[in-house]
């Protein structure tokens, strides 16, 4: 208790979400003055995204399909999530990273390139191994960044870096024709 906390809880009533990946059950709170309703809901609204931002969280951590259906059940909803419909989202981010990483970058120059890399440990070929993550942004001429590409590979080698850049060329980034200060020479 403290002066800003008058109320006290008063049971519990049920809330039924509708998300496309089922139904969720949800038991929330209800104070003897005033309401309560949880900031991750929104009145009258789906909350289809919260639920795939929590799936997508997990399994982006490693988390396996059936642990994620017993998550999902601890959220409240009791008949859980099957694991083809965590694969069928989980593919869904798939795609949209493969679109990103696949897009054309030719919409404006970058006069600006900064390269960075990190080792990160990856599950590869059902064990975990050490790989570079290597990244590309770019900053406009109006100094906006943006993250142009970003690959991974067992090692930082002059070959893998080349293929990289390429890549990025291929996709249309604009290189600087002279050896301007502010130009990007690949």
């Amino acid at each position: 208790r403290s002066p800003e906390r008058t109320t006290r809880r008063n049971g519990t009533r049920p809330k039924t979400l509708a998300t496309p990946a089922g139904e969720v059950d949800l038991q929330l709170p209800k104070l003897r003055e005033g309401s309560f309703f949880p900031s991750l809901l929104h009145p009258r609204r789906r909350v289809d995204k919260a639920l795939y931002a929590v799936i997508c969280q997990a399994w982006i951590d490693g988390v396996s399909t059936r642990k994620v259906e017993h998550l999902v059940r601890a959220l409240g909803n009791d008949t859980g999530i099957s694991r083809s419909t965590v694969s069928r989202i989980c593919g869904e981010i798939d795609e949209a990273v493969h679109e990103f990483l696949h897009r054309r970058i030719d919409h404006t120059w970058f006069p600006y390139l900064f390269l960075d890399a990190t080792y990160l440990d990856v599950r590869h070929r059902g064990r975990v191994v050490s790989q570079a993550l290597v990244v590309a942004t770019g900053v406009s001429g109006e100094g906006r960044r943006e993250i142009l590409g970003m690959a991974l590979g067992d090692a930082e080698t002059t070959d893998f870096w080349t293929e990289f850049l390429r890549s990025l060329r291929e996709r249309g980034l604009k290189v600087a024709t002279d050896a301007d200060p502010l130009g990007v020479i690949l």
